[in-house]
């Protein structure tokens, strides 16, 4: 399936998952206390095999998207196939359980622990004595320093994508001994195990040269089970062979051969033979599934049942067709019969390809899970008619998520239940639905929110020759203009900041949040006419929200015009039509089919849309990261890290030197100063229960600025050989590299039973 994702994202923390150690610290015991969390919603489905069923030796092909151009994941180049290597050739001090949380890497770490607090964070690592380099070196403090220096951010000689973290490292030194590694923190790092997945040698990073240069298309040193043997950039592939000088369990495979192969190809690449294991669309699942679906004895035709298709008659063709075929082959028109002979015999060479293409296709299944990612809608709030967030909110709370997530997901037969936070996914510690904080779908108080911004249906419309609608123009301003509309929204959000502190001690930003609101010290709001979601009075009509911004929710009493679901509405002449933009390629059809359904529900409250099609090459870099859309589907992945790794995704845009706006990864330019705080103090706090009480208010905020939507956690759809163990749809999990491979004659892997396809709360 064909989603398009954010890659630095994807690349920067797809490997470090991670649990922390046992801190030592006595005033950290409580720090991992339990917290009620919800389980991931789909189990990993990898054929799980012990070591005793599988055989040893063998060659796994595996499809990825690319050769990538480098092998160092700290660059700005690299990509998902680069993470992916760098998972089975290098040292990583945690890894990710199938629960999406962190766990120690006992191959490679005895022990990390939290050892003072005071004056300073300090962390003691504890290497396994067995762990070396692929040259016999001892891993050491000097790799973990050499790695420090060139991610710290400090020489700008190196080339580095990202230092979260590294920065705040003080220094590094030798423990009590060769296996010991001291850290010293300058301020408290709440996602230290983040760091040092992967560790590079300091050959790599002990200088600018090497580690701009010395590590893309080779690693001559490596510590994992496997080590690189070849990049072949002409033959589209990187082969990876055992390491023989890793100390832990044996590496099954001879050889991994990652290939690169087109999406779009890998179903003639199964056919062929030449593919072992390969992440692929809806379309290919269905006929994977069909090939291996029990077969008549008789016909070789697929059962009757569930995801089945009716066995067809001779040829594909029902009887009434057979038999008019041979009325016409036998029959006096000599034309005619010749015509329908040859047609018969394309028919037969046709019917005899699809059987042999299902012959092949019979020794795969189709393991499936959810992605560790999740789509969103995500709404640029930089000008034009999102820019009030009253519209935006509207946009949002016209959505039926979880009709989305169904229209995506229950095809597949995976749980349809719909993403309920931007930091997290279902399974993680720091998961919990948010979304009340927007409000449940109501186009009814959507179209008053609209009324309320002054978009009202049957309002004159003009347009002249060559102006385009509100939201489908991109007006040109100049940058004297955007600092200072920046600098008065600053002044805007302090006053307000400095009313809300006197308010609330500080605590609320203006956000309007659906549920906290209408907060008095009487406890008995019904009694004096609040209405519990708006906050208001209805005896004075005023707004009593704690912290309510103008214009956030539509006051009390302005009334969605009557009658007037699917009429066009328009403001100052203008009608509000947005500008949806979406990729083009083959592969986005279910993104296609997503805006279809988001275009309809948007209809409803009277919100037009203006399609473009982009091409995929185009698609995120001159549209989703230059701004120029309104609405706009793409995804981003998890992370066991969100303190560190989302707050660039949704920091508050700042104005740079040269009068631009400095967005990081915050493609929806909406931010505020509070989510930025709450960010902050989870990421210096160790206490894990507050760290993750922080996200979670954080999150409720990024809901009620409807700055972008969750909708649903992407699929996960992998063809793999049926005899191929411990690889497939791994979900949230680090693949054990070392324990891949084929099984023996007559063993069989351990798979999930069939995940439902309800949503819990359908």
């Amino acid at each position: 399936m064909s989603h398009v994702g954010v890659g630095p994202r994807a690349v920067t923390r797809s490997v470090a998952f991670l649990t922390a150690g046992v801190l030592a610290v006595p005033a950290l015991a409580g720090c991992t206390s339990e917290d009620s969390s919800s389980k991931p919603l789909a189990a990993q489905d990898v054929a799980a095999a012990s070591r005793a069923k599988i055989s040893d030796g063998g060659t796994l092909r595996w499809a990825a998207d690319s050769v990538p151009d480098t092998l160092n994941t700290f660059q700005s180049d690299a990509d998902a196939t680069t993470t992916r290597i760098a998972q089975a050739v290098l040292p990583s001090m945690y890894r990710i359980d199938e629960t999406g949380s962190p766990v120690r890497n006992p191959d490679y770490l005895e022990s990390a622990e939290v050892v003072d607090t005071e004056p300073k964070q300090v962390v003691v690592y504890k290497l396994n004595q067995q762990a070396v380099w692929s040259d016999g070196r001892e891993i050491g403090a000097a790799d973990f320093a050499a790695q420090w220096r060139a991610l710290s951010g400090k020489d700008s000689a190196y080339w580095t994508a990202r230092n979260a973290g590294y920065d705040r490292i003080e220094k590094i030194e030798r423990g009590a001994n060769d296996l010991e590694v001291k850290v010293t923190f300058s301020r408290p790092y709440a996602d230290w195990q983040a760091l040092f997945t992967p560790l590079y040698p300091k050959d790599v990073t002990g200088t600018p040269d090497a580690f701009n240069d010395g590590a893309r298309r080779t690693l001559k040193v490596s510590a994992g089970p496997f080590a690189v043997k070849k990049v072949d950039t002409k033959g589209d592939r990187v082969v990876l062979t055992g390491n023989p000088r890793w100390w832990g369990e044996p590496a099954k495979l001879d050889q991994i051969v990652l290939r690169a192969v087109p999406r779009d190809e890998r179903v003639s690449e199964l056919v062929a033979g030449k593919l072992d294991l390969a992440e692929i669309d809806p379309e290919t699942a269905d006929e994977v599934g069909l090939a291996a679906a029990p077969r008549d004895p008789a016909t070789g035709t697929p059962l009757m049942g569930p995801g089945s298709t009716p066995a067809p008659g001779p040829q594909g063709r029902s009887a009434a067709q057979a038999l008019r075929s041979w009325a016409i082959a036998n029959g006096s028109d000599e034309e005619a019969a010749e015509e329908e002979v040859l047609a018969r015999e394309e028919r037969q060479e046709a019917q005899a390809k699809a059987r042999r293409r299902q012959q092949a296709l019979s020794g795969f299944e189709v393991r499936k899970s959810l992605e560790p990612a999740y789509t969103q809608l995500a709404l640029n709030g930089s000008d034009g008619p999102l820019a009030d967030e009253r519209v935006r909110r509207a946009v949002a709370r016209a959505l039926d998520r979880g009709k989305l997530a169904k229209a995506v997901l229950k095809p597949l037969g995976l749980p349809t239940e719909p993403v309920g936070s931007h930091l997290a996914l279902s399974g993680q510690p720091a998961y919990a639905d948010g979304s009340g904080a927007l409000g449940e779908q109501n186009a009814k108080e959507a179209r008053a929110l609209l009324a309320d911004a002054g978009w009202v249906s049957g309002g004159p419309v003009k347009k002249k020759d060559g102006e385009e609608a509100a939201g489908a123009e991109k007006a040109d301003k100049d940058k004297a203009d955007k600092t200072e509309k920046t600098d008065k929204a600053d002044k805007a959000e302090k006053d307000a900041a400095e009313q809300d502190e006197q308010q609330s001690g500080g605590d609320d930003d203006g956000t309007y949040i659906v549920g906290e609101d209408g907060k008095n010290d009487g406890g008995d709001d019904a009694k004096d006419g609040a209405d519990q979601e708006s906050g208001e009075k209805h005896s004075s009509g005023k707004n009593t929200a704690q912290g309510g911004a103008p214009g956030a929710y539509a006051p009390k009493g302005t009334a969605a015009p009557a009658g007037s679901a699917a009429a066009p509405l328009a403001k100052d002449g203008k009608a509000l039509t947005l500008r949806f933009v979406l990729p083009s390629g083959p592969g986005s059809e279910t993104l296609r089919t997503v805006a279809d359904r988001i275009t309809d529900m948007l209809k409803e409250i009277g919100i037009g849309t203006e399609v473009t099609k982009v091409s995929d090459e185009s698609y995120f870099k001159d549209h989703i990261a230059a701004g120029e859309y309104d609405l706009a589907l793409y995804s981003w992945p998890a992370s066991a890290f969100p303190a560190t790794d989302a707050r660039p995704i949704y920091a508050k845009p700042v104005p740079a030197a040269d009068g631009s706006l400095n967005v990081a990864q915050n493609y929806t330019r909406v931010g505020t100063d509070q989510v930025d705080q709450l960010f902050d103090r989870a990421m210096a706090t160790l206490d894990q229960k507050e760290a993750r009480d922080l996200l979670r208010k954080a999150d409720s905020r990024i809901w009620a600025a409807a700055g972008s939507v969750p909708l649903y956690q992407r699929p996960q759809l992998v063809a793999a050989r049926k005899n191929l163990a411990n690889a497939g749809a791994f979900g949230f999990e680090t693949p054990g590299y070392e324990d891949i491979g084929f099984l023996k004659k007559g063993a069989q892997g351990s798979r999930p039973s069939a995940p439902s396809s309800a949503s819990p709360s359908s």
